[in-house]
């Protein structure tokens, strides 16, 4: 059974690993800068490292395993989506133009409507 303060020392132990984790992307981000002269692929994939070791330190944290545990989940809802057909898309893409189309008519009627109502009030 875990107790109180081994609760307390694993989150002050995550709160280390995120500002590890924050920390070294500063650096590499500084790096990026500071090393403006290198090529910039170098300059890149040496971000992206930094960015993936990271991740990985904050992974391993309680708020990096729920954050996973999320990223998971929402990808099997995704799977889960039924994606409409190319014809359906096509036919909701020319019923969305049509409405566009005839309330676009209706306000400018509307505005030609008032706008002979003021000249008319104005002289």
């Amino acid at each position: 059974m875990v107790t109180k303060t081994e609760q307390q020392e694993a989150s002050g132990f995550d709160t280390v690993k995120l500002l590890v984790s924050l920390a070294i992307l500063v650096a590499g981000i500084f790096g990026f800068y500071y090393f403006k002269e290198e090529a910039q692929l170098l300059r890149v994939l040496g971000i992206l490292a930094v960015v993936l070791v990271s991740i990985g330190i904050a992974a391993t944290t309680a708020i990096g395993k729920k954050s996973l545990g999320f990223a998971r989940d929402a990808r099997v809802e995704v799977r889960k989506v039924v994606w409409p057909t190319r014809q359906e898309t096509t036919q909701t893409t020319i019923a969305v133009l049509v409405m566009v189309l005839v309330v676009a008519i209706m306000l400018w009627l509307f505005d030609m409507l008032l706008g002979w109502g003021v000249k008319s009030l104005l002289g």
